[in-house]
This record gives C-alpha cells, sequence and structure tokens, in this order.
C-alpha cells in the first residue's frame, strides 16, 4: 500500500481537544506568562451587564501586570481557551450558558452545548492545555453538617490530580473550612498562605485557620513550583491563598450573623446538595446589601494581579 505524498503526516488535533486564542498560542509557544481564568463569575456570578465589564476588567489587570489572560469556556461543543471579545460578550450575555463543572465536560463536548467553567472544570482545560497558573476567587470544599450529607465540592479531587497553581481567596466562608483544610492535606495539595499565616476565609481576611507555609514575594512561589515540578511525582494542584485587604474584606461581624441566619433559613427550606451554595451566596448578596459581592469582586482582584506576577516570576 503506497502513502499518498499529498496527505499531511502532522496529527491534527481533535474535535475535543481545547482551542487556544491566537493570543495564548503564541504566547505559550514564546515561553510568555499566561493565566487562566474561569468564566462561572461572568455567566452566573454577577448582573448583567456589570458581568461583561468585571470580565474585561479581569483581562486587563492581567495585562498589566504582564501576562495574557485566558478565560476558558465551551461554545458550542467546543472548549476554548482564551476568548474572544465577541466570545466573551456571549458568555456574558446569553441566558442559557449551562454552568458545567469537570464532570459535565465530556457529555458538552459530545452534545455541542455551551457553557462557563468552574473551578474544577478550568483548572482541567487550563492544564490540558499547558497553562501554569490559574485565578479564582474562592474554592469550593467540604460542607458543614458533612458527616450527615457527604457533601463535598468537585473542586477538590480534581485539584489532587491536576498540576497548576491556583491563586485564590481560600474556600467560600459558607464551608467547613477546617475540614476542606484536612481534607486538601489528605490529598496532597500544597497550599501556601500568601503575606498570612493564616488561610483566608474569602469575604474575610482570615478564616482564623492557620496554615503551615507562608511566602512573601511572587518569587518564592515560582521557586516552589520549581522545587515541586524538579521533584517530580503525583501531579497535584498548589494553592496560593491570598487574603482579601482587610479594608475591602466583608465586616466580620455581619457577615456571622448574616450566615448563621443564611444556614437557618436552608435547613428550614430542606434546601440541599448543588442547591446549598448557590442559595447561601445569594442570601448573603441580598442581605448584605450587595457588600457581600464587593468582598468577592475585590478578592478576584487581588487574585487576578497576584496570579500575573507568580506568571510571570514562573516564566522567567
Amino acid at each position: 500500500m503506497h502513502r499518498n505524498p499529498s496527505a499531511s503526516t502532522s496529527q491534527e488535533p481533535g474535535r475535543h481537544t481545547p482551542v487556544l486564542s491566537a493570543e495564548v498560542r503564541e504566547a505559550l509557544a514564546a515561553g510568555r506568562p499566561v493565566v487562566a481564568l474561569e468564566s462561572t463569575i461572568i455567566a452566573h456570578g454577577l448582573p448583567r451587564p456589570r458581568n461583561h465589564q468585571v470580565a474585561q476588567e479581569l483581562e486587563e489587570l492581567v495585562r498589566e501586570a504582564g501576562a495574557v489572560p485566558a478565560t476558558v469556556a465551551l461554545l458550542d461543543g467546543r472548549a476554548h481557551v482564551g476568548l474572544l471579545p465577541d466570545q466573551l460578550v456571549r458568555v456574558a450575555e446569553d441566558p442559557a450558558m449551562r454552568k458545567l463543572g469537570h464532570r459535565d465536560l465530556a457529555p458538552a463536548l459530545a452534545t455541542g452545548a455551551s457553557g462557563a467553567t468552574t473551578v474544577s472544570a478550568t483548572a482541567f482545560l487550563a492544564a490540558r492545555a499547558g497553562l501554569r497558573v490559574f485565578a479564582t476567587g474562592g474554592l469550593g470544599g467540604v460542607h458543614r453538617e458533612w458527616t450527615e450529607t457527604q457533601d463535598e465540592s468537585a473542586d477538590l479531587r480534581l485539584l489532587a490530580r491536576t498540576g497548576i497553581t491556583v491563586v485564590c481567596a481560600g474556600v467560600k466562608s459558607i464551608l467547613d473550612v477546617p475540614a476542606t483544610l484536612q481534607r486538601l492535606e489528605t490529598l496532597g495539595v500544597g497550599v501556601l498562605g500568601y503575606g498570612t499565616g493564616h488561610f483566608p476565609g474569602f469575604y474575610l481576611s482570615s478564616s482564623g485557620e492557620p496554615v503551615d507555609w507562608t511566602v512573601r514575594t511572587p518569587q518564592e512561589v515560582a521557586d516552589v513550583m520549581r522545587a515541586r515540578e524538579e521533584l517530580g511525582g503525583p501531579a497535584a494542584a498548589l494553592i496560593v491563598a491570598n487574603p482579601v485587604p482587610e479594608k475591602e474584606q466583608l465586616d466580620p461581624a455581619v457577615h456571622d450573623r448574616v450566615l448563621a441566619r443564611a444556614l437557618d433559613a436552608c435547613r428550614e427550606r430542606g434546601i440541599v446538595g448543588q442547591a446549598v451554595t448557590p442559595f447561601l451566596l445569594e442570601f448573603l448578596m441580598r442581605e448584605t446589601d450587595g457588600a457581600s459581592l464587593e468582598a468577592n469582586l475585590a478578592a478576584v482582584r487581588g487574585n487576578v494581579r497576584l496570579a500575573a506576577l507568580i506568571a510571570a516570576a514562573a516564566a522567567r
């Protein structure tokens, strides 16, 4: 049998392989820093039209710090790492945009669906595309009353087998923070406190829980990343826990009071499973007159800036 000499011998990427924007592809090829950004905050976390404004702002913050932004989403059954302006608008404005975790990716790809990616889906796709740093607001974790519900976020197991550095403001304060930290330890996920000896509390600068390791500069984080890579071993994420500035955090007394009421309301209404987190977050935003949302955004901005600086340090 003779091979057609005109046939290509290069391997074409599969239909379900992530599509990199030209900007992201060129940056990776040149060894320039790239930062992955999730898209659920755009599609499901903010009201329109502010969501699109924030999406643009976060990408610009990455660029100002010397890196290339790579917002991740699925559009018409294709995973995209790095969105064009019109694609970013679509994620922000399309009410049919689904919320996709890691387990949802294969069905979404196979059926041609469109959706915004959560922490687990974003981390997976970003690492698959060769990105090393990802910025988000807060991670999912072990839910309160876990002994009864066995409810924990898919983020944890995915991060336990995905070698990417995640800059976040801790885990959402509606969760069981001590149990989440214990779970991260069990799963072998590294945790660094950035400029702090305590794990951040998402809306709050501190959850009160200590961290074992503290770093103070982007270069120190890059050094840890390099040491992990040289050591080898099982792939797992490195969490850089970056607290929201105290002046921008939600008032701790208000936070504790409103969260207690939110948890009571959740139990009274019999809300369980995946419905718990959105209910509690919406309750907090409503009952704090939007102050919780502003604290969330302050945390995200800080995480995005720091992630860009870490990516730049790691690329040097």
